[in-house]
C-alpha cells in the first residue's frame, strides 16, 4: 500500500514537474509570436527575422515551403509588396509545449503582384490559422492556413 501511494506521487510530481518546465517558455514563446504578427507581417520589419526565427527556419505557406532567414525574408517583402497596408490581429492564441497556434485576422489591399496576378486593387479581409513550433526561443517550422477560397472572392469578385 505505502510503495503504491509513493509511486503515485512520485508520478504526480514528475508529471507536474514536466508541465511547468513546459509552461516556462509559453510566456516567450507567446510574447514572440504577437512580434512576428504586429512586427514583421503587419509592419515589414525583416530586421527581426533574426530576433524570431530559427536559422534553421521552415515554413510551409500555400504558395510553397520556404527555408532560413532568407527564406523567410523573401516571403514577407514579395507578400508586403502585394499588400503594402497588410496587417494581422490576433483572435485567439494558444500555447502548449513547444506549439504556438493563432487564429487571426489579415487585411491589405492588393496594389501589387500577387501569386503571379497583376494588382487587382481591391482590399481583402480574411481568417488564417498558423501553427508554429519552436526550440530555443525562436520559431523552428511553421504550418500557415489562410482562408484562401474567400481571398481569392475578395480579389477577383468577376469571377464569381
Amino acid at each position: 500500500m505505502k510503495l503504491s501511494i509513493l509511486f503515485s506521487v512520485t508520478m504526480a510530481v514528475a508529471i507536474c514537474g514536466c508541465s511547468v518546465s513546459s509552461d516556462v517558455n509559453k510566456p516567450r514563446n507567446i510574447e514572440v509570436v504577437e512580434l512576428e504578427h504586429s512586427e514583421i507581417w503587419s509592419k515589414g520589419n525583416v530586421d527581426l527575422i533574426d530576433t524570431v526565427y530559427s536559422e534553421e527556419f521552415i515554413g510551409h505557406f500555400p504558395a510553397g515551403t520556404v527555408q532560413g532567414h532568407a527564406g523567410i525574408r523573401s516571403r514577407v517583402e514579395a507578400h508586403r509588396a502585394a499588400f503594402p497596408d497588410w496587417t494581422e490581429v490576433v483572435d485567439d492564441i494558444i500555447a502548449d509545449g513547444d506549439r504556438v497556434v493563432t487564429r487571426f485576422t489579415s487585411r491589405g489591399t492588393n496594389l501589387g503582384e500577387f501569386l503571379g496576378n497583376p494588382p487587382t486593387g481591391n482590399g481583402v479581409e480574411i481568417s488564417e490559422v498558423c501553427v508554429r513550433r519552436f526550440a530555443d526561443g525562436k520559431i523552428v517550422e511553421l504550418w500557415v492556413y489562410p482562408d484562401f477560397i474567400s481571398m481569392q472572392r475578395q480579389l477577383h469578385p468577376e469571377r464569381e
